[in-house]
Order: structure tokens, then sequence, then C-alpha cells
């Protein structure tokens, strides 16, 4: 059964994006400063942060500067993934847990074969995101630059920063 990924353009201390894997209830987040990119040479730092509850998945506007997160946030990506290799949910968890998971996205920018395979550096964990070479890998296209607005309202980060 597929399971949801969501990825949110994030305006908070700097710009990054929140790249969410629902396992065991949870969004699997990752902070990831440069975006996902759709060239298989090309590997990006990806930050583990806390989980998110998957009532998040759907927020897309300004957390208020105070609180946790604070700043616009626009839902840039979004759909179903599954395991590498019919991989279940069990499986993808203990492939966390392990430290590499491999998976297929099946979202309106980002498809195809995926891996996250976390670093062996000391303090907060780190990843890094890599798309697989298949037919979805464009290295000429730059995915991040070439969609500046929601996958869900068709707003720029500008736009939902002023509530338009």
């Amino acid at each position: 059964m597929p399971l949801v990924f969501v990825v949110q353009k994030h305006d908070a201390s700097s710009l990054h994006f929140d790249f969410r894997l629902e396992m065991g209830g949870v969004m699997k987040s990752w902070a990831v400063p440069k975006g996902p990119s759709l060239d298989p040479s090309v590997k990006r730092l990806a930050m583990e942060v806390e989980d998110h509850p998957m009532s998040w998945n759907a927020f897309e506007g300004t957390i208020p500067a105070r609180q946790y997160g604070g700043g616009t946030v626009m839902l840039w990506d979004l759909g179903t993934y599954t395991g590498a290799n019919g991989a279940d949910e069990r499986a993808l968890l203990h492939a966390h847990a392990e430290g590499r998971v491999d998976f297929v996205l099946d979202g309106t920018r980002l498809r195809g074969e995926w891996t996250l395979v976390r670093m062996r550096r000391p303090g907060k964990p780190q990843w890094l995101l890599m798309k697989r070479a298949d037919e979805h890998a464009t290295p000429d296209v730059d995915v991040v630059a070439e969609h500046m607005t929601s996958v869900a309202t068709g707003r720029t980060m500008e736009e939902i920063a002023a509530d338009r």
C-alpha cells in the first residue's frame, strides 16, 4: 500500500525544503538546504529533524516568527511512495534505522527511484538525498528553480507570505 510523502518549501531562519516520508504513523523528516535534484550525480545534504505529525502534511501558510519553524511554508510537492523492490512499511522503518532507505516517489514534481543514506558523522544525523538513474532522472533540469509555485494552490512564496 502506498505511503504519503510531502516536500514543503520553508523560509524559516534559512530557506530549505522539508522532505517528509510517512513511516510508523508519523512523517520522518529531513531539512534539505538546496532542495532535491533530479540529477543522479548530485548528492543533497539532508539533515534529519524530529518526526512530524501526519496532520502537518497539508499545511501551507505562515508560522508566526516566535514559534517553532517560524516562516512561510509552501506545499512544493506531494504524492505517494513505496519501498524499492516492494519493501513494506516495516522494512522501510528497519532501513531507516540501518541508515539507508531506497524508495520510489509518485508525486507531482518528484517521481521515480530515490535513496537516503545516513552519513557516519558526530552530531545531528546527516543524510544524503540522491535521485537514482531511471527514466525520471533529468540531469539538465534544476527542478527547484523550475517550480516556484505551490502544487496545492499555485501561489508563490511571496503570495503565501502575503496570504493572497
